[in-house]
């Protein structure tokens, strides 16, 4: 269930394409116990009505209980009270703003402290902590927001100014927010945009001629996706945290990308949404594997404590919140259009969706700026 039209289509898509090129790896090697998956694939065309109401369609008229769906956070939360009420199980493969618990959704995107710990961090040392915040109106820029200035705070920054766009903007909604950041003189500029609206944002920063070298735009939405629709040319120097880029070097990345380009072009590259789309479906034919059963009871307590060798590294169900332990990296886009990783953990880092730890994370340093 994710949007293949609408505003959330180019990111959405890459996540229905990882879902896709999971299921084919799966079937080819026989199924799950001999029978191959089945998908039934739903549009919900961006709307947060069409995914509660096709969510309750799956479960109530086509008799499906496992969901893999949703990238926004309202999305989510408009999915949440159809699988707890009709008790289903939902694969979220998107990093979100945290603070939620439900047993009936599994998180495989990045909580806070697995993204935006890092990142503050890195803007702070390499660029500077006066920040300007813009973002998509709705739940999860706000929310993000408030923990990034949290973040700053701690660290004795400053947050200069800070504007919201429509979820849907357009190329002149970031007319007044450009001046705006140029009357502040930011040293960063946090960007919480989502969508095709991204695209924009970025041309028009480029169409004010600021430079990225002294000012970036920093973000934890912006995948190689967005950057292949904006020109690679506009995107080079900008910072996104993420758990995986696809310029990550192992074996199980190639395969994965290798697989993703013969399905859906050379041209089209993965990015964390769709990464964790592919691996979440693998954990979830792991413990129907074992269960042989799509019961959600049953499935849940199969999934809680499972690991995985995912693209981005090892990464595992945190039992203790149903969150997943994944690696925290931070990339600066190069002018090929993929990542070059700056920081990365030397592990995965546990899930803490509430933020209850403070505690420092070990990184390693690639290639220092």
């Amino acid at each position: 269930m994710f949007s293949q039209t609408g505003f959330m289509a180019l990111i959405e898509e890459t996540q229905y394409r990882g879902t896709m090129v999971a299921i084919d790896e799966i079937n080819e090697l026989g199924g799950i116990n001999g029978r191959k998956i089945e998908p039934v694939a739903y549009d919900p065309a961006s709307q947060n009505t069409l995914f509660r109401d096709q969510a309750r369609r799956m479960m109530t008229e086509d008799g499906i209980s496992t969901i893999f769906g949703c990238y926004t956070s309202s999305s989510r939360k408009a999915v949440l009270p159809v699988v707890e009420r009709l008790n289903g199980l939902l694969w979220y493969p998107t990093l979100y703003e945290g603070f939620e618990y439900s047993p009936n959704i599994i998180y495989t995107g990045a909580a806070p402290n697995q993204n935006s710990v890092a990142l503050i961090d890195y803007l702070i040392e390499t660029y500077g902590n006066r920040f300007y915040f813009v973002g998509s109106d709705y739940i999860y820029p706000r929310e993000s927001n408030r923990i990034m200035r949290d973040l700053i705070n701690e660290r004795l920054g400053e947050v200069v100014g800070e504007k919201y766009v429509p979820l849907n903007a357009r190329r002149q909604d970031f007319f007044s927010v450009m001046h705006d950041i140029k009357s502040n003189q930011p040293d960063v500029i946090f960007s919480t945009v989502v969508g095709v609206s991204t695209v924009y944002l970025y041309q028009t920063y480029n169409d004010f001629s600021f430079d990225p070298n002294v000012m970036p735009i920093a973000s934890l939405t912006t995948t190689e996706a967005e950057v292949c629709a904006m020109g690679s040319d506009v995107g080079e120097k900008h910072i996104t945290a993420a758990p995986y880029f696809q310029s990550i070097e192992n074996s199980r990345n190639s395969n994965f990308v290798d697989r993703y380009h013969k399905m859906f072009g050379e041209n089209e590259p993965t990015n964390m949404c769709a990464e964790a789309a592919y691996f979440q479906v693998h954990m979830f034919a792991k413990a129907v594997e074992v269960t042989n059963s799509l019961d959600p009871d049953m499935l849940r307590p199969m999934v809680l404590g499972q690991s995985f060798d995912a693209p981005q590294g090892k990464v595992s169900i945190n039992p203790t919140c149903s969150h997943t332990d994944l690696w925290s990296r931070v990339g600066k886009i190069s002018r090929n259009g993929q990542f070059e990783i700056v920081k990365e953990s030397i592990a995965a880092i546990n899930a803490d969706p509430y933020l209850t730890g403070r505690a420092e994370l070990a990184f390693l340093k690639e290639n220092p700026l």
